[in-house]
């Protein structure tokens, strides 16, 4: 027969003393020190319900919300924990023990992309924290070892799509005898060089009788 896991005596004076005290004003937040000394002793069921009494008396108590997501998830209820944490992180985005356990959370249930944003939350406050560290390590391991499945072949994948037109045809290049197309030769033209002297005297011979009818008529009276 299994025997209940013993107390530890100054845990358990403590339980009874706010125990008394909480009783005395049930809308205090006393509920808080009540669940934490519960949760010392390993009493995860005794916090959870104190938790839940007094956060619906008082349901924006970030560090009771904190709490019972912690007690949530020793209690294998991962749904609950998370559900309560992410509202923690909505009101609180620097709570870091929200952000530890729901790094661990989602790291189980196969969710990498919210883990790592717990992870980053953690590492911006204490860039060397050994346990979100490991979680960061595991869920950002090299791409290869997991390929992504394809069902056809790449080459398949590259064709464009249709766009419903006719392809155009592709014309070959006609066999063409080259040698007909070399250049026919043609005689060399040999220009003729004008006889600059004969025009000159010419010209020479015009001005003087130009100028000599000028004369003529110039003393005519």
């Amino acid at each position: 027969m299994s025997s209940s896991p013993r107390i530890d005596p100054a845990v358990a004076a403590a339980i009874d003393r706010l125990a008394t005290a909480f009783a005395k004003d049930p809308r205090s937040k006393a509920f808080l020190p009540l669940a934490d000394e519960y949760i010392k002793a390993g009493m995860w069921q005794e916090a959870a319900a104190v938790l839940e009494d007094g956060l619906a008396i008082h349901p924006t108590f970030i560090t009771a919300m904190a709490a019972l997501g912690r007690v949530y998830d020793q209690l294998g209820q991962p749904e609950k924990a998370k559900a309560i944490l992410e509202q923690v992180i909505a009101h609180s985005p620097d709570n870091l023990r929200a952000h530890r356990i729901l790094a661990k959370l989602f790291t189980a249930e196969h969710q990498g992309e919210a883990a790592l944003r717990s992870c980053r939350a953690i590492l911006s406050a204490n860039p060397n924290d050994e346990e979100a560290l490991s979680i960061q390590r595991r869920l950002t391991g090299p791409a290869a070892d997991h390929p992504i499945p394809t069902s056809e072949p790449i080459a398949d994948r590259l064709q464009p799509e249709s766009t419903g037109t006719a392809p155009i045809p592709v014309v070959s290049a006609p066999n063409v005898d080259c040698s007909e197309l070399a250049p026919t030769e043609s005689p060399i033209l040999t220009p003729t060089v004008p006889r600059h002297a004969a025009i000159i005297a010419q010209l020479e011979a015009w001005l003087h009788t130009v100028q000599a009818n000028r004369r003529a008529a110039s003393e005519t009276p």
